[in-house]
């Protein structure tokens, strides 16, 4: 019931993911949630970076705006046109940014006693993982991914290494979309 729930717990082996049913998802209202998108130079996992973040927590069930974070990062990797298109990020916007090792700093305290939320969390985790480790971390935070809990509210069946988009759901569920493709969405 856990994979179909889009809830994976990170195991200690390194990051191996516990996808069992020996473990149900925390109550709600009751866990620390922290909301993030990233923005990166390409969906490359292995090769492309990190050149924005945005971050919300959620406590107690109640989403707190007042301390969403954002930031640019540094990247010494330029956009690929496609990227570039999308978040309008240009290598020199992100010059005086913060490097990705104190965007990690920042990103850890921020997740420390949170579970990550994301939509398609499996980019973020890579990306994250990847950054994480390049700054000597482990990252080894418990995820929820909103794109397997939004195909099954809508019954959409979607095939491996798929997702339902985060615009087409929140359309579908009467929600509004703010700037997509700003890691904060206040653009």
């Amino acid at each position: 019931m856990t994979r179909k729930l889009g809830w994976r717990r990170r195991g200690a082996d390194h990051g191996r993911v516990d996808e069992s049913n020996s473990r149900q998802p925390p109550n709600w209202r009751s866990s620390n949630y922290l909301v993030i998108d990233l923005e990166t130079t390409g969906l490359d996992t292995c090769n492309d970076h990190i050149v924005s973040y945005g971050a919300v927590p959620i406590r107690e069930g109640r989403i707190a705006t007042s301390e969403a974070t954002y930031s640019l990062v540094r990247s010494e990797r330029e956009s690929s046109e496609a990227a570039l298109r999308t978040h309008c990020l240009r290598r020199q916007d992100l010059a005086a940014a913060p490097s990705v090792g104190e965007c990690v700093d920042r990103l850890d305290e921020l997740l420390r006693g949170h579970i990550l939320v994301a939509h398609g969390a499996w980019i973020e985790h890579s990306f994250l993982r990847r950054a994480f480790k390049c700054s000597q971390r482990l990252f080894t935070y418990d995820v929820i991914d909103t794109a397997k809990l939004a195909s099954l509210v809508l019954d959409v069946s979607v095939g491996p290494n798929q997702s339902i988009g985060l615009e087409y759901a929140t359309s579908r569920m009467g929600l509004p979309v703010h700037t997509p493709h700003h890691a904060l969405g206040t653009r």
